[in-house]
């Protein structure tokens, strides 16, 4: 069983400028109303401790891995709860260059795994859209 949520929004400024932001993890708590928190560093393979706080529902840490890095470009890690299969999530940012001064971001998570019809997420897409929009924000601040 699997589930994708996918959101993205356009933000009038460069790749690199949304790049800076969104993998300046100190500053999260002072912008970022969806994912509040992210420790340890950037780099694939790395395990770093994410803390999410939906709008509706719980907040939660969980320790993810970092899949992919593409600088300006991509960002993705993946998280599973005990063990792998039983509920997975593959978080995504993406960042594409319009050519035109602006870039579009999309941000995505696939959930997959055999707990996944049990599970609410309802927030979920709704935090995607308020952490982007805080985003487009900060970014067309400068």
């Amino acid at each position: 069983m699997s589930k994708k949520i996918e959101t993205e929004i356009t933000i009038h400024a460069s790749p690199e400028k949304i790049w800076e932001i969104l993998t300046d993890f100190k500053k999260f708590p002072d912008w970022n109303p969806f994912i509040t928190d992210i420790q340890g560093a950037i780099e694939e393979g790395n395990r770093i401790q994410v803390k999410i706080e939906p709008q509706k529902g719980k907040g939660m840490t969980f320790k993810p891995v970092i899949i992919s890095k593409k600088d300006n470009r991509e960002l993705a890690w993946l998280g599973t709860l005990l063990f792998k299969g039983l509920f997975d999530g593959e978080h995504r940012f993406e960042l594409i260059d319009n050519n035109n001064g602006t870039t579009r971001f999309v941000q995505s998570e696939k959930f997959s795994g055999l707990l996944v019809p049990f599970f609410n997420f309802d927030g979920t897409a709704t935090g995607f859209n308020a952490m982007n929009q805080k985003l487009k924000e900060l970014a067309e601040q400068s």
